[in-house]
């Protein structure tokens, strides 16, 4: 077990995410489960096991069952707080909401979208922000095609294609290291990357951390699929204690 200075951690799941249907009609998407287990449970065991020990949720819609399952984090070796919006704040406003109930305020913590699953190391995150001096580092992942790309030879000849190649960007990889004078500078409503995100950047205060462990975004049911095949091939899936679902072999 590795561990970091920043031993705290908000998860965004607050969201419904329409185009994750059918697995969200009856569930948030933190809840939708991916060979066997969903997404949030994979996210806690993370944290756990790169020394955070306090997580604040922030949850909204069938927020029940995030608390169902995850209960006081105990099993996951975490101490687990819930922050309940009773109406939707945006990403931004939830995030501002939440941090009233990190157990250390005063502290940096890192931030989680609640539909990313992430293989990385926080300790190193943790350094890279504490060495840079930003206000906000964001874990950035290469950009990945969706798409076959055609290789060509002579002009217009195809000798074959590349099957969702990475591309020479990066995207917002949805996980953070904020410090704490961030909160007060987030919308009460609406998302942060549209409003303070910018204006940190335009101050010299954002920072982007190259990572290079496994990623994925669960953006669509076809995501789902795809991460289940991936985390199976790699033998990344969860104890059979985390999990809500058969696990397909």
């Amino acid at each position: 077990m590795t561990t970091t200075d920043v031993s705290q951690a908000l998860i965004l799941a607050g969201g419904q995410a329409t185009r994750m249907r059918p697995y969200t009609d009856d569930a948030p998407k933190a809840m939708v489960p991916v060979a066997g287990a969903p997404i949030v449970g994979y996210q806690l065991v993370w944290l756990a096991a790169h020394g955070v020990r306090d997580v604040v949720i922030s949850a909204g819609y069938r927020h029940e069952m995030i608390t169902d399952y995850v209960g006081d984090g105990s099993r996951f070796g975490l101490d687990v707080r819930y922050a309940i919006e009773d109406e939707p704040l945006g990403r931004g406003g939830g995030l501002k909401f939440a941090a009233r109930q990190l157990a250390r305020p005063a502290r940096p913590f890192f931030v989680l979208n609640g539909d990313v699953i992430s293989r990385f190391s926080l300790a190193d995150f943790a350094a890279y922000h504490d060495d840079n001096a930003g206000a906000v580092t964001i874990a950035l992942s290469p950009y990945r095609s969706n798409w076959g790309v055609a290789d060509l030879v002579d002009g217009n000849r195809i000798k074959g294609f590349t099957q969702s190649p990475e591309l020479p960007y990066w995207i917002n990889a949805g996980v953070y290291v904020l410090n704490p004078d961030v909160v007060e500078l987030l919308p009460a409503k609406g998302d942060h990357e549209d409003t303070t995100f910018p204006e940190l950047a335009r101050d010299g205060r954002l920072i982007g951390f190259r990572v290079s462990g496994y990623w994925r975004g669960i953006d669509t049911v076809k995501d789902v699929i795809e991460a289940s095949r991936e985390l199976l091939a790699s033998g990344d899936v969860l104890d059979a204690q985390f999990r809500t679902t058969e696990l397909e072999l």
